[in-house]
């Protein structure tokens, strides 16, 4: 038996022990979908653009118009995306009873097109925009269409103000309400499943060791190393659409 099978014998044993589990999602779980993470060399969204200039809200209140310049070509990718065989797998053990729900960082509504019906968006989403001046929200349908056509900073219609995505932006709080769940969440379950994550954007990242304070299990799947592998009960550097499928496999098997 290869390292590799062992591994997936271990986290397929705790899978299949769990009465709850909570998946917790990174950029690594949409890649394989076509949209580029935010640090890996070379291909990492941060390699091409400095953060804090294009996605602080600092920034935005400036001037908006380098952040949609850097989000045109974005924006095109996560429209066309469809989900993966991780994204499914997810989903499946959803449908199965096993998961309870899905955290996600991601703002590309993969999860939801792959039938998660729980979703917790710490991050934020790209499904409206919200007025910096009157604070109206407008569906993106309204929105997204025009933007991809022209690239211009989307405005207001009631009021003429700049328009910006409900995403999170560097010097944005979270969602408060999304963060609690996500931390309740979190309290109750007994099996963690980190997918896709580096690890390393707070708070989210504190969700696994408090998983594993209350005495939970807890599963890594993630191409490179995290801080918190040492923690964890099982770590598998594999890609997660690999992975995945086979510990949906396992949810559906004990049933």
């Amino acid at each position: 038996m290869s390292e590799l099978d062992s591994l997936l014998h271990k986290a397929i044993a705790l899978v299949q022990k769990a009465h709850t589990i909570v998946a917790l999602t990174g950029a690594g779980i949409s890649t394989p979908s076509g949209i580029p993470d935010f640090r890996s060399p070379h291909s990492g969204l941060w390699e091409q653009a400095n953060p804090m200039e294009v996605a602080s809200i600092y920034g935005f209140k400036h001037d908006p118009r380098p952040f949609y310049q850097w989000l045109y070509p974005l924006a095109q990718t996560v429209l066309n995306a469809q989900p993966n065989a991780a994204h499914l797998a997810l989903a499946h053990m959803e449908q199965a009873g096993a998961l309870s729900c899905v955290v996600t960082q991601n703002i590309d509504l993969l999860h939801q097109k792959a039938g998660s019906q729980t979703v917790y968006e710490v991050h934020g989403h790209m499904r409206d925009f919200t007025c910096m001046d009157c604070n109206q929200i407008v569906h993106a349908d309204l929105v997204t269409p025009r933007f991809l056509e022209t690239g211009d900073v989307p405005l207001c219609l009631s009021c003429g103000g700049v328009l910006k995505p409900n995403v999170v932006l560097f010097g944005e709080v979270l969602p408060l309400r999304v963060l609690q769940q996500a931390q309740y969440e979190t309290a109750v379950c007994d099996l963690m499943l980190v997918a896709g994550s580096s690890l390393e954007v707070s708070p989210v990242n504190e969700l696994p060791w408090q998983a594993k304070r209350q005495g939970s299990r807890l599963i890594i799947v993630n191409l490179d190393e995290t801080h918190l592998d040492h923690v964890a009960d099982v770590v598998i550097h594999a890609d997660v659409v690999e992975i995945l499928p086979q510990l949906a496999a396992a949810v559906k098997a004990r049933d």
